[in-house]
């Protein structure tokens, strides 16, 4: 058995007006593809923490742990080609005059209609986004 490092990541599904906020990747893996808000986890901080400070970071958009409601733990061995990643996923629901600008890791930032979504997200963000919303409703 070969030794598998395991890397701890967060994503958050944020939505606003019935409309979810993505990223263009500005970095490989998956450049230029579409993707979630998120992350690594950084040391000393949990995933809920970790997905409040990369949703601002990689969009401005601030908002508070007790916002967030867990939606589900992903952790199949080739969700990232990057090697072995478990993510927790979050979602947010924010006021329609929300608004958020690309920073980070995003090279831009879209609000894309739930009833128009794209064909494929980056890693297995099609999933994610598929089960935080069949949470809500």
């Amino acid at each position: 058995m070969r030794d598998e490092t395991i890397r701890y990541t967060a994503d958050v599904v944020c939505v606003r007006d019935h409309h979810v906020l993505l990223i263009e990747r500005g970095h490989p893996p998956y450049q230029g593809l579409l993707a979630l808000p998120g992350g690594h986890v950084d040391s000393g901080e949990t995933a809920l923490q970790a997905a409040v400070r990369e949703l601002k970071e990689e969009t401005g958009v601030e908002v508070s742990e007790s916002d967030l409601t867990f939606t589900g733990l992903y952790d199949a061995p080739d969700r990232d080609p990057r090697g072995r990643y478990v993510g927790a996923a979050y979602l947010v629901e924010v006021p329609a005059n929300t608004q958020a600008t690309a920073g980070d890791d995003a090279a831009a930032i879209q609000w894309v209609p739930l009833h128009n979504l794209p064909q494929h997200l980056a890693f297995d963000h099609d999933q994610v986004l598929a089960d935080a919303l069949r949470a809500t409703s």
